[in-house]
């Protein structure tokens, strides 16, 4: 394939970040399939006929059930509320569309396996968006587990601090409403925890959790864009129906023990998703907010100089680094997204499932809810019980 036609359902805060990885990746990866920006899709014509001029879509329309009918278009891009995933998913694999959809895949898990089912029988490409596995400096740690150089890996701890709703007067925007969004902070920022430790050390055997809601209801919004919103602290409120922090421990396939904790309710973190993995012959640490810097440790390192190496992730050897600027000199979040892109095309290219795909958005709703069965029960859960 020389070009992919792409029409995108979502034209917000991922719908920007998907844009951007369309249009930069000709630039920068010449070699790949292109991404062709065919047609954006909202409801409202006002703003997205005004995002589809600024990011630079051919043309835009109001109803995703013709987008996915349309013709010159083969790749369907969901970056639309959580709770419309499952039916746009749904029609574009029937109407025999490729599919790149945003993480949670779906409310439930049943809706994700569905979802996956009707991908596998019309024989489609199917990507679900965790953007994180991109990161260079992820991938340097996905290479020395691989390789072997940090030995028999013991301890996965993770943590995606943000603090974005602290305070108790911002407004109850969709993200807050669970039958919008499926889940708080444990869907949407625990996921990509879960999926990096299914990436990095894999399968999760039982787990075991706890949450908590700490504001129960905040005034209703006016407008909402991304993860701003407008409203008055005198407004009308409704109940916030998710969990504004999750924590909980697993047991991994392969023996390690791991320990995960997403919250919104860390003031002074803005988007703190950091990793560390310890093994029997190293260990190394990642954060979000220094995303081109990995911490790694070797336990055979001479004892006087022994301790953790600060290695920036931007040189040659560095996965997709090379198409990029000078060593040292630092990419940042879009780049996930171009990263993330680039594996879509190039899977389309040579007719394979790109990764990850459904099958793993799948794998991280099944935790997902093992945790949430765990907290109902107040017991460990094994997540083949689901």
């Amino acid at each position: 394939m020389k070009q992919v036609r792409v029409g995108m359902v979502g034209y917000k805060f991922m719908g920007k970040a998907h844009s951007h990885a369309y249009r930069d990746l000709p630039m920068f990866f010449p070699k790949v399939t292109k991404p062709v920006m065919k047609a954006i899709c909202g409801r409202d014509e006002k703003g997205v006929a005004q995002a589809a001029e600024q990011f630079g879509w051919e043309s835009y329309a109001t109803d995703w059930r013709e987008l996915v009918q349309r013709e010159d278009i083969d790749l369907i891009d969901i970056n639309a509320p959580s709770d419309a995933h499952k039916e746009i998913a749904l029609a574009a694999a029937k109407a025999g569309k490729h599919l790149f959809c945003e993480k949670p895949l779906a409310l439930t898990l049943a809706d994700s396996r569905e979802m996956l089912k009707a991908a596998e029988e019309a024989g489609v490409k199917h990507m679900v968006g965790f953007n994180y596995r991109f990161a260079p400096a992820v991938l340097l740690a996905k290479k020395l587990i691989e390789e072997g150089r940090l030995g028999q890996i013991y301890h996965f701890r993770a943590w995606f601090l943000q603090d974005w709703i602290v305070d108790p007067s911002f407004p109850l925007v969709w993200r807050l409403q669970k039958e919008v969004a499926g889940s708080g902070s444990h869907g949407d920022l625990g996921a990509h925890l879960i999926d990096l430790a299914h990436f990095l050390v894999g399968d999760m055997n039982e787990v075991i959790g706890m949450s908590e809601t700490f504001i129960k209801e905040r005034p209703l919004p006016t407008s909402m864009t991304g993860l701003s919103a407008k409203g008055s602290a005198d407004a009308p409120k409704g109940p916030v129906t998710v969990d504004d922090a999750t924590l909980f421990l697993t047991r991994f396939a392969n023996g390690a023990l791991g320990s995960f904790e997403a919250t919104r309710f860390a003031p002074g973190h803005r988007c703190t998703n950091s990793f560390e993995i310890n093994g029997s012959k190293g260990s190394v640490k990642f954060d979000f907010e220094r995303m081109n810097e990995l911490q790694v440790y070797f336990t055979d390192d001479a004892e006087d100089v022994q301790g953790f190496r600060r290695v920036l992730a931007t040189d040659a050897p560095h996965a997709y680094a090379d198409a990029w600027w000078p060593a040292g000199h630092t990419i940042g979040y879009e780049h996930t997204f171009i990263h993330e892109v680039v594996e879509l095309m190039q899977a389309m290219a040579e007719d394979r499932q790109p990764v990850p795909n459904f099958v793993d958005g799948v794998k991280c709703q099944q935790v997902l809810e093992a945790v949430d069965l765990s907290i109902a029960e107040r017991r460990w859960v094994k997540v083949e019980e689901l």
